[in-house]
């Protein structure tokens, strides 16, 4: 079949919405499912991240390239697939990684493995390794790989919030799965928010216009010291628009990456439902009494929204006083609360606007 390099690119203008249990053909975004009851295993419980940050700015774009280089790896991957025309097939995919940790701990996205049954890196001296744990954070579209080496070229990490509109930078990545190649830029924006998918929004995005193709999610955006400041993840492809890729700033991916690494999974906040946005049009046709919002679609099942009386067709308009108008805003706010915190929430229930009290517990464990 096609070989596919990854890349999570955005078509603009982005269709906005998200998912519902009550809607046909839409995904539930994110699942209330409670997981069976075995833990995640984590990579290293005792794992601390590497203190960057410190380095000199180097001569050229020869010397950072020279220095990170070594630390980029290709990650290919096989996805299986179905088609009506000709069956099962498996579908080839390529990304990018980089290593954070000289024992084998590779940093790239979620979406370069999200469904792969074989996933391989091939370091920069061409060896090349099966991964043997694959942990990843779908909301944030992190992972991490641990494959079976040692004494391997971990890159430095830098200080994301030091960086300034203008200032140099390179993507280094295994473009297009033809190899690893870099290319320069500048910082054009930063703290962008980009929403990826139905109920997922990436918060605090460097927007740079070096080229971030295919092939090179999960590879490193660095800076002229050589240290890595993201982890490329998203192009904007429209007719007209170039220069509009955007990178993962260390300072909101590292914590994600030390819990991926030391817990196995990211604990937050739970409130156990299925969500979907409230427009105009999802009002009109669900005879809603409120345009703006959030519906429940689903309620887990002895979660802390079934505790709290709240049920599938409710709309959620408030948390602790505070509006909420779409599913990305709700789960923000939800994250923003500590376990065991009570929190306030307003609702319809048909045409009556109502109040309830919440304990959020701990996300349970992923599938």
């Amino acid at each position: 079949m096609k070989y596919l390099s990854a890349c999570l690119i955005i078509l603009v203008p982005l269709l906005l919405g998200t998912s519902c249990a009550l809607l046909p053909n839409v995904e539930v975004a994110p699942s209330p499912s409670p997981p069976p009851p075995q833990a995640t295993t984590p990579i290293n419980p005792d794992w601390t991240p590497p203190v960057g940050g410190q380095a000199q700015l180097l001569p050229d774009f020869v010397s950072v390239i020279a220095k990170v280089k070594p630390s980029v790896v290709a990650i290919n991957t096989e996805v299986p697939g179905f088609s009506i025309f000709t069956g099962e097939f498996t579908q080839e995919g390529a990304g990018s990684g980089w290593i954070i940790d000289e024992d084998g701990y590779i940093v790239t996205n979620n979406h370069v493995v999200k469904g792969a049954v074989s996933i391989t890196v091939t370091l920069d001296d061409g060896s090349t390794f099966p991964a043997e744990t694959v942990r990843t954070d779908p909301l944030t579209d992190l992972a991490v790989v641990r494959i079976d080496a040692q004494d391997l070229p971990a890159a430095d990490i830098g200080d994301s919030s030091k960086l300034r509109v203008g200032d140099w930078l390179v993507a280094i990545g295994n473009s297009l799965g033809l190899g690893i190649s870099a290319t320069k830029g500048i910082v054009s924006s930063l703290g962008v928010s980009v929403s990826v998918a139905p109920g997922q929004t990436l918060y605090d995005l460097i927007q740079t216009d070096a080229a971030i193709n295919p092939g090179n999610s999960g590879g490193p955006l660095v800076n002229m010291a050589g240290e890595v400041i993201g982890i490329n993840s998203v192009k904007i492809a429209q007719v007209g628009v170039e220069g509009m890729g955007y990178a993962i700033s260390t300072k909101e991916a590292m914590p994600i990456i030390e819990e991926l690494i030391k817990t196995g999974y990211v604990v937050r906040p739970w409130l156990g439902v299925g969500l979907f946005t409230v427009n105009e049009s999802v009002a009109r046709r669900y005879n809603l009494a409120v345009s703006e919002g959030v519906l429940v679609t689903e309620i887990a099942a002895g979660s802390p929204a079934d505790q709290a009386g709240l049920e599938a067709g409710d709309v959620i308009t408030g948390v602790e006083g505070q509006e909420v108008t779409d599913v990305n805003e709700l789960i923000r706010a939800i994250h923003s609360f500590q376990i065991g915190q009570r929190i306030e929430f307003t609702f319809w229930r048909e045409n009556t606007k109502n109040t309830t009290y919440a304990v959020l517990l701990e996300s349970p464990p992923p599938r």
